[in-house]
């Protein structure tokens, strides 16, 4: 039986590795990915470049997950096309009154995009 360490250990590889990912499907700069998981700009760098992990006992970590489920979301939704993803989150969104990469930015409007996201999803 795995201990509490050794699963919070492989939730975090798991979810670093995520989103590494997605930063590379989205083109998410270290400033970037760093803004939107609450980090500097060096620990997004060394997070990117598999050095370091998001820890599970985190606010950035909780920001990940959110940041994963808009990305399963849109992915899900635009049949896995990381174009018309990338398009979408940089294109003024009328009902957010924004752009959704610039309201992913706060814990807030990550969750926003993703509600909407997943309201959308809800229809199909």
């Amino acid at each position: 039986m795995a201990t509490k360490a050794a699963l919070a250990a492989s939730d975090a590889e798991v979810l670093s590795s995520a989103i590494i990912r997605i930063a590379k499907f989205w083109n998410l700069s270290n400033a970037k990915l760093g803004t939107v998981l609450g980090l500097s700009q060096a620990t997004a760098s060394r997070l990117k470049a598999g050095t370091t992990l998001l820890d599970p006992a985190s606010k950035s970590f909780e920001a990940g997950q959110f940041l994963l489920r808009l990305f399963r979301g849109l992915d899900a939704l635009l049949g896995s096309d990381d174009e018309a993803a990338k398009s979408w989150l940089a294109t003024p969104n009328l009902d957010l009154a924004a752009r959704p990469v610039d309201l992913i930015d706060s814990i807030r409007g990550l969750i926003t995009v993703c509600d909407y996201v997943d309201a959308h999803r809800a229809r199909v």
